[in-house]
């Protein structure tokens, strides 16, 4: 798969965010996508093939690898790299916006069509809410189709076509477990960094309104 076009996003991300988001993308980037790439995605890479049971009844090995595995690791966690990303395209679209706005009426409507100010500023913040709201619905549905944040050694399945109570056994469950911590842990910080991002906008936004009103009153 490429990342071309997620690292591009990223990238076009930055010119437009503020200090925490900065942080953020850096996050997302390094600790995520990097990681996914070169270590994370060849761990999980034959998890199917190496998944043993102690039973050669055919198609019993298949059936509890899909019911202990309904998704694959690998793909959840790519689907929530891209479905945590998507959002920051509206900030992209609402700048080129203003831009082509600019173009249209051949005169300068903005002091920069990049600051975070205005409709800008309301379609950063429901960015950074959807952004936090699709982590945490990740998380939660991770949660529920694995029971819990582990990788066990051994599990057991009773499943038709199986003839009995069956031993199956997860290979690389302790280098598994790691990286799954690592990639729980990182994106509980990007949920941290974008209430971070959106308490600080408000903050400042409510500052700045207050500011303006309060010389209203003295002139």
């Amino acid at each position: 798969m490429s990342w071309a076009f997620l690292r591009d996003l990223l990238s076009g991300v930055n010119k437009y965010s503020t200090g925490i988001g900065r942080i953020w993308v850096a996050v997302v980037f390094v600790f995520r996508l990097l990681v996914y790439v070169a270590a994370a995605e060849n761990i999980w890479k034959y998890e199917h093939d190496e998944f043993e049971c102690n039973i050669k009844q055919p198609g019993c090995e298949n059936v509890c690898f899909d019911h202990f595995f309904p998704i694959s690791h690998i793909r959840l966690w790519a689907l929530q790299l891209i479905m945590v990303s998507t959002p920051s395209l509206l900030v992209v679209f609402h700048v080129a916006y203003r831009e082509n706005r600019e173009k249209h009426h051949n005169q300068k409507l903005y002091r920069n069509p990049g600051e975070i100010d205005g409709g800008l500023l309301c379609t950063y913040l429901i960015s950074l809410i959807l952004k936090t709201g699709l982590e945490i619905v990740f998380l939660v549905l991770f949660y529920k189709l694995y029971n819990g944040f582990k990788i066990p050694r051994l599990v057991k399945c009773d499943i038709k076509p199986c003839p009995n109570t069956v031993d199956c056994y997860i290979s690389k469950p302790t280098e598994k477990m790691i990286f799954l911590y690592f990639l729980v842990a990182t994106s509980c910080l990007c949920i941290v960094l974008n209430l971070s991002e959106l308490s600080y906008l408000i903050f400042k936004h409510s500052i700045k309104s207050y500011l303006k009103r309060y010389m209203k009153k003295q002139q």
